[in-house]
């Protein structure tokens, strides 16, 4: 075997980070690049500094003594604002939250105190030489993104995806299906229904049409009676 064809072939970037649970479900994570990173960096920078400015005007009028509380401020401002927001708030400070971002373990699971005491202790190596350089390098080079901040901590920074909502039905009144249904007629009415508003009038009268003569209905009402039995399939939820 050649040694081209013997070297493992380098990994690449990637928007998709696949993670098995213990219980054999497979996760899809979308670690987050280093642009939303940053501007959720930045983000919260800005929250800090509004925060730091506010409070030194206050304690400079106790003169040594309130510098002295401003030196103590700016230290756990510094070092605790990320720690206690990712650990106390979903893996989320209020940049990450703006962003759609939070920080999670490797295998999925919330961050805790320790994982992210060493992500956020380590920013002071990312930031060297200037301008988070070695950061930004090391995210680059990382095929999920990974400063050396969560390198060493085992940590994620993905997207948060929101639940998904369930779409209104029509407005009508609840009623029984005049016949038993099945799982699957019960999964096709329901989606007629939910999917009403992006069909066509002629569209939803076509479809409708076809159970008018099983409901005994007038096909002008049995929309509407669809809708009804779609209603009444959700119960009171």
């Amino acid at each position: 075997m050649s040694a081209i064809s013997a070297t493992p072939p380098a990994a690449l970037l990637d928007t998709r980070h696949q993670v098995e649970t213990p219980e054999g479900i497979d996760l899809i994570l979308r670690p987050a690049g280093l642009l939303p990173r940053a501007l959720a960096f930045g983000i919260d920078l800005l929250i800090r500094g509004a925060i730091l400015l506010g409070a030194f005007f206050i304690l400079a009028i106790l003169g040594q003594f309130g510098m002295g509380l401003g030196t103590i401020l700016y230290f756990l401002i510094n070092w605790w604002y990320p720690v206690l927001f990712e650990v106390l708030y979903q893996g989320r400070t209020p940049g990450k939250k703006a962003m759609g971002l939070r920080v999670i373990h490797d295998d999925g699971t919330p961050v805790g105190w320790a994982a992210s005491l060493t992500r956020n202790l380590l920013r002071a190596v990312d930031m060297l030489p200037f301008a988070y350089c070695v950061g930004a390098v090391s995210s680059l080079s990382h095929p999920s993104f990974k400063r050396l901040g969560d390198l060493a901590a085992g940590t994620l920074v993905v997207y948060r995806d929101e639940p998904p909502k369930r779409p209104q039905l029509p407005e009508a009144d609840a009623e029984r299906a005049p016949f038993s249904l099945s799982l699957v007629e019960q999964r096709a009415l329901l989606d007629f229904a939910e999917r009403s508003a992006d069909l066509s009038a002629a569209r939803r009268a076509e479809l409708a049409g076809i159970l008018a003569e099983p409901l005994e209905s007038l096909p002008e009402q049995t929309e509407k009676r669809l809708h009804g039995i779609a209603r009444g399939l959700l119960g009171s939820a």
